[in-house]
């Protein structure tokens, strides 16, 4: 079984899309990634723009690239760009420097994953990570 099963995923999309609903969100997509990068599940609300998916994966991918939430990510973008744009350049452009990607860590505090949203600002898209992380019985991490 790995760190981050698919029914702990789904669970993670639930509930974010339910916190986007109780704070009267835009439509979201919400990406899941392990902690080596690999997507675990995707989901789209209904009138979520088409580039949602690479949206929320890049701000996911960039937490676990960097090992600190995207909150960070997008600081440290501001103070070193030649550096984030280096590792965006080494990960194919898979790095998005905004926030709303979360890292997941489990009991111990490992890094297991990481949540991406993308749909409204990029604070209500942290606050949807950060509920659906904490609903699944994970430890958010935003930054």
């Amino acid at each position: 079984m790995t760190a981050l099963p698919l029914e702990k995923a789904v669970e993670i999309i639930d509930a974010a899309f339910a916190k986007g609903a109780d704070l009267k969100l835009k439509p979201l997509g919400v990406s899941v990634l392990d902690a080596g990068g690999h997507l675990v599940a995707f989901q789209r609300q209904d009138g979520a723009s088409f580039l949602r998916p690479q949206m929320s994966a890049g701000k996911a991918y960039g937490a676990l690239a960097i090992g600190m939430g995207s909150r960070r990510v997008e600081a440290f973008a501001k103070e070193r760009p030649h550096l984030v744009a280096g590792i965006s350049d080494v990960s194919g452009g898979r790095v998005l420097p905004v926030v709303g990607g979360v890292l997941i860590r489990d009991k111990t505090g490992a890094i297991i994953g990481a949540v991406g949203i993308s749909g409204d600002t990029s604070d209500n898209d942290e606050a949807a990570a950060i509920a659906g992380i904490e609903a699944a019985g994970f430890t958010a991490d935003p930054g």
